[in-house]
């Protein structure tokens, strides 16, 4: 009789191509995956992968079971989904990646109101960079990731992606700076401007790169930081600008220390976005994290239907 446990293991060293992958997936050692794919093809009486130096490919048999299990896998979620009611579970857990400025001024919110629906259960929040989450979801290391950050899917067919909400972004200036007190300006008035950016690396930096470039405007770098808040207090402090959307500077447009300034046919936008590992199937948690964040987020509603 076909043994759920193993079979969830198979699908790991498919997935991952290797018994060394699926072992560090799994938290289990490499002897401990390929005993339990050796008594996998013990019980069925035929060999399911063919070993290569490296790594495994599935022979017609495995692609058989393959299949199979997928559809297995399949359904025993959807009953897990079905008959698991979260308000009385004990504890629980769901691990969500984000881009820094979802982190710090849009999650935060989120989490605390899920939190008083269900106190029992956790949410770990992690703070990155997109292409950091999109590993990590793809490694099983997160649940769910928010970003900000342009997908290259040829490079990830396994990642999912859902379009959340259009995210308009303005320049940000001081009161020494010479757009304060500005309601708008057009895209090439930045050009020469000084700016505070993010890290060269970031998702952001390289799309704020590419959009200017495409207008020809022709920034002066005159700092780069990791964080939201050291960009702003740099900002603050003298007279440069920098770019970020409106959630990120609410409090200091409240106190008068920081002022938006519109561009002119809002040629900067971001599409903020939902990731997640396709291959696996939302937990009963997960998916109530994705019920809760509906209100916010109508645009979720067809992913947990």
């Amino acid at each position: 009789m076909l043994n759920l446990y193993k079979l969830e293991i198979f699908v790991q060293v498919v997935q991952q191509g290797s018994f060394s992958g699926a072992a560090e997936r799994l938290l289990m050692t490499q002897s401990g995956v390929s005993q339990h794919i050796q008594e996998l093809e013990a019980s069925l009486g035929s060999q399911l992968f063919e070993r290569g130096r490296r790594g495994v490919t599935l022979t017609s048999t495995g692609k058989k079971l393959y299949e199979y299990t997928t559809r297995i896998l399949a359904l025993v979620a959807e009953a897990e989904n079905a008959v698991t009611n979260v308000e009385q579970l004990a504890s629980g857990q769901v691990r969500v990646g984000t881009t820094p400025g979802v982190g710090v001024y849009l999650l935060p919110e989120w989490i605390q109101s899920f939190r008083q629906r269900y106190p029992k259960l956790m949410v770990e929040l992690q703070n990155s960079i997109t292409p950091r989450i999109v590993d990590d979801l793809l490694a099983g290391r997160l649940d769910l990731g928010f970003i900000e950050g342009e997908l290259d899917k040829s490079v990830n067919p396994n990642l999912g992606s859902h379009s959340l909400e259009e995210i308009e972004q303005f320049v940000v200036v001081g009161q020494k700076h010479q757009f304060w007190g500005r309601k708008n300006i057009t895209i090439h008035e930045l050009s020469g401007q000084a700016f505070i950016m993010r890290q060269a690396d970031s998702q952001t930096r390289i799309w704020l790169d590419q959009a200017l470039q495409h207008h020809n405007v022709r920034p002066l770098i005159a700092a780069e930081f990791d964080n939201v808040e050291s960009i702003k207090r740099s900002v603050i402090m003298g007279n440069t600008l920098t770019i970020l959307p409106e959630y990120a500077v609410r409090d200091e447009q409240a106190f008068g220390i920081l002022q938006l300034v519109a561009i002119d046919g809002k040629p900067l936008m971001r599409t903020l976005k939902m990731i997640w590992d396709q291959r696996h199937f939302f937990s009963p948690i997960t998916k109530s994290l994705l019920t809760h964040l509906q209100g916010c987020f109508p645009a979720l509603r067809e992913l947990v239907a």
